[in-house]
């Protein structure tokens, strides 16, 4: 399934769903960041997706990282709640979903890097070479907000 994201786009089509879910800021021991490339929308991003129903949120970070890139991590915090209504992604299928996700910051626990049907490539990249990759600008706010050890609140916007 293909997506198109709109990000304060007046001509974007009003959003029909809203469903919960989760992006991680996981970093290695050399400050890299875990990233993949998506096979959905052609942009790279943070590893995340849907909460599913039966999972409490953290699981729900475990297992889509896992899912997505081979990595198995431990969550340690929030990072934000990221829930614009400006940030809306229209799917194939008809569904717009509004933005609505949970970053969170984790560590690597385990694992090797591998890809998945949701990921054409998972790389670890040293956060001074982000700015040579297409990021969505949400993405790219979050990344930025996981990224500031500084930061003593999570974000909410």
């Amino acid at each position: 399934m293909s997506r198109t994201d709109y990000f304060r786009d007046p001509d974007a089509p009003k959003a029909n769903s809203v469903v919960p879910s989760v992006t991680a800021v996981v970093r290695d021991a050399d400050g890299r960041l875990l990233i993949i490339h998506k096979t959905d929308n052609d942009l790279w991003a943070l590893p995340g997706g849907g909460h599913d129903i039966g999972e409490s949120i953290s699981d729900t970070v475990i297992r889509e990282v896992l899912e997505e890139t081979g990595i198995t991590v431990e969550v340690d915090g929030v990072v934000g709640l990221y829930t614009n209504p400006e940030h809306v992604l229209a799917y194939d299928d008809g569904e717009v979903r509004q933005q609505f996700s949970i970053c969170f910051r984790a560590h690597p626990t385990g694992g090797n890097l591998r890809t998945s049907s949701e990921s054409k490539e998972v790389r670890w990249v040293d956060p001074a070479d982000l700015d040579d990759l297409n990021i969505h600008p949400s993405m790219r706010l979050r990344i930025r907000h996981g990224l500031d050890d500084s930061r003593r609140q999570p974000y909410i916007g």
